[in-house]
């Protein structure tokens, strides 16, 4: 009987042109069954067929991944449809947004920075660890280049913070799960070539591209990365 094919949950599948697709992409092509999240059950559908109209193993699911109520539903949704392990949690689901100097900012810029790019990671986290655990698989965060030293973050104070945030969150699930078998680590790109960033700022970039990313996240759940966990790696 052939071993069942590795589950990858991939949050953030978003809208075309976002670096979720290919991501999805390149773990399909390396056998991975997904479950792909966006924020309505509609979206989740909608990817999903795109995915298996393509031959990828897809299944969608909708959720608000700042609500801790519908994240532990997720958790229990795709363990009833694609089993109790998962081999990869990769947390893209997040967002950017300017919020100007720390003295003319709104409280709600800075919640809501906070809410889409840590508690979403941090729910995820806690709601698949079980799962998790039982493959020794891998977490993949999305930091960014803000949040390294010396980064210019003048104006995105939240954005900055709040991925500052995913880097402490995913050292501390490293050292927690180690001897659970779990690896977490993160990505830090600058700038990526993504259709929403080039409709906001201009294709001029520099960027850094989707497929580069794909791959090294591609690596990081991989078996090649067995022995890395606690890390923070730079794109661009």
């Amino acid at each position: 009987m052939p071993d069942a094919p590795r589950v990858a949950v991939l949050t953030g599948i978003g809208k075309a042109g976002q670096t979720g697709e290919i991501i999805a992409r390149v773990l399909a092509a390396r056998g991975f069954q997904l479950a792909v999240v966006a924020r309505t059950p509609a979206d989740a559908s909608s990817r999903a067929t795109e995915f298996r109209a393509i031959g990828m193993n897809a299944q969608g699911f909708g959720c608000d991944l700042t609500d801790e109520t519908q994240v532990a539903r997720l958790a229990r949704d795709v363990a009833s449809t694609v089993g109790q392990r998962v081999d990869a949690l990769i947390n893209v689901a997040g967002g950017f947004s300017m919020t100007g100097p720390v003295a003319d900012s709104t409280t709600s810029s800075w919640f809501t920075q906070f809410a889409i790019n840590l508690t979403t990671a941090y729910l995820s986290t806690r709601a698949f660890l079980p799962a998790l655990r039982a493959a020794h698989g891998a977490i993949v965060y999305f930091a960014s280049a803000a949040a390294l030293p010396s980064a210019r973050v003048a104006n995105i104070s939240a954005y900055a913070a709040a991925k500052s945030g995913v880097v402490a969150l995913m050292r501390a699930v490293a050292e927690e799960e180690r001897t659970n078998g779990v690896r977490a680590n993160a990505v830090a790109p600058t700038s990526i070539r993504t259709a929403s960033n080039v409709q906001a700022m201009g294709d001029a970039g520099p960027w850094v591209e989707r497929e580069d990313v794909a791959a090294t996240v591609s690596w990081l759940c991989s078996d090649d990365a067995k022995g890395i966990t606690g890390q923070v790696i730079r794109i661009g």
